[in-house]
């Protein structure tokens, strides 16, 4: 009876321990207990930017905002680079990252994406009185201006022969806002950027336009580390939890009048 009543008590013990710490719950998924850390280049309006009161915004902060409250995590967002907000998560130091991120076969091999959320256009910014009138055009562009390892980037710098016009021919900044203000003062003919940062720079900057012609039409993801499954599959259930109840809609609306 004493050996029953021991063995029920020793399994009864190993039952709360599985239920405390087997790793079921959140916080056994993220690099810092009870947060969800969001690395992002808060230069990407209305994706992600820092508002008036000095505190980040945008459709990227906030869908990471709802997908924290669905994981019962405090949302944390790491504000860098746009190359850095990759190489974050790849190095597990953050838990996710958005940043008006696609998927490319490259980031693939390096990072685990989710089902797509929003998509953007890439477009061409020129002055007013500039010569380049259609994506066509580019090809005659000296310089052309881009964000540093973004897509626009990729495809801009590809050798003609993959449809590019050669790395000599592209300057990589920082962020967008650098890029833009590198052109205002001539040192690129034109910028490719994702259009609805694109409008903002462009209202903010007289003197600037946005050709009619769209440049690459993609999708947003949302980064996560290589092989880590479980906060993939989070994600993603959450992701698809706010589009059926139209909470991602919402957002966009907000940001992206029609």
């Amino acid at each position: 009876m004493k050996k029953f009543v021991s063995l029920a008590l020793a399994l009864a013990m190993v039952l709360v321990l599985a239920a405390c710490g087997g790793g079921g719950g959140s916080d056994s998924l993220v690099v810092e207990k009870g947060k969800l850390h969001m690395s992002t280049n808060a230069s990407f309006p209305p994706y992600e930017m820092i508002g008036s009161d000095g505190g980040f915004e945008g459709i990227d902060v906030e869908i990471a905002g709802l997908i924290a409250e669905k994981m019962g995590l405090e949302l944390v967002v790491d504000d860098m680079t746009f190359t850095a907000s990759m190489e974050a998560v790849q190095n597990g130091k953050s838990d996710i990252a958005m940043a008006g991120i696609t998927v490319t076969e490259s980031r693939k091999a390096n990072m685990d994406f989710s089902d797509s959320y929003a998509t953007g256009i890439q477009v061409i910014i020129v002055p007013e009185d500039s010569p380049i009138a259609t994506v066509d055009d580019l090809a005659n562009a000296e310089l052309i201006g881009t964000q540093e390892d973004t897509t626009g980037y990729l495809y801009c710098s590809a050798p003609p022969e993959e449809d590019g016009y050669g790395e000599e021919h592209v300057i990589a900044y920082e962020n967008g806002s650098v890029a833009v203000q590198a052109l205002l003062a001539g040192k690129v003919d034109c910028v490719v950027i994702d259009n609805e940062p694109a409008k903002a720079y462009v209202a903010a900057n007289p003197g600037l336009k946005i050709l009619d012609t769209e440049f690459a039409v993609e999708d947003y993801s949302i980064a996560v580390k290589k092989g880590n499954t479980k906060m993939l599959e989070q994600v993603n259930k959450y992701l698809k939890e706010l589009k059926d109840d139209g909470s991602i809609q919402k957002i966009v609306d907000k940001y992206i009048k029609a």
